[in-house]
């Protein structure tokens, strides 16, 4: 039988430390959920939509109490945005179309060219996250036509 050196001895003990280090670390990652860095994108499209369909119920209820309480939903829903990281896009009327952040929906006709390729109407508010339209703005849109 051979002995093992006193290198092999510290060689291996390296080796079992690194392993045991690489093991701690992928154990961590799985109790975290394997946690994610930056804003979870799905579940703000998801809050979006809640918030979305809570006004729609907020703008077709009968009664106060019943408006009052899905317009309090909507706006918990709004403040879990933000404070995931994610931000409401709301462009106002006369604000230029952009097409990196709004979906022209409809056409409102006008024969005043100042108003051209801007917003006419908001009709479904967008959502952006980290700078990146996630979900564009519904919009109407002014185009000029003379005549």
């Amino acid at each position: 039988m051979v002995d093992a050196s006193l290198q092999d001895i510290t060689d291996k003990l390296d080796d079992l430390t690194r392993l045991v280090t690489r093991q701690s670390a992928t154990v961590a990652r799985l109790a975290d959920g394997g946690a994610r860095t930056g804003p979870d994108v799905p579940l703000l499209v998801e809050l979006h939509a809640l918030r979305s369909d809570a006004l729609t119920c907020a703008a077709t209820t009968r009664t106060r109490k019943d408006r009052a309480a899905f317009e309090a939903l909507a706006a918990g829903l709004e403040r879990l945005i933000a404070g995931r990281g994610g931000t409401l896009v709301s462009p106002r009327p006369g604000h230029p179309f952009s097409a990196a952040m709004m979906e022209a929906a409809e056409v409102v006709t006008t024969g005043d060219a100042a108003l051209d390729r801007t917003v006419a109407a908001l009709l479904e508010p967008g959502l952006e996250v980290e700078g990146r339209s996630v979900r564009p703005a519904r919009v109407a849109v002014h185009r000029h036509r003379t005549g």
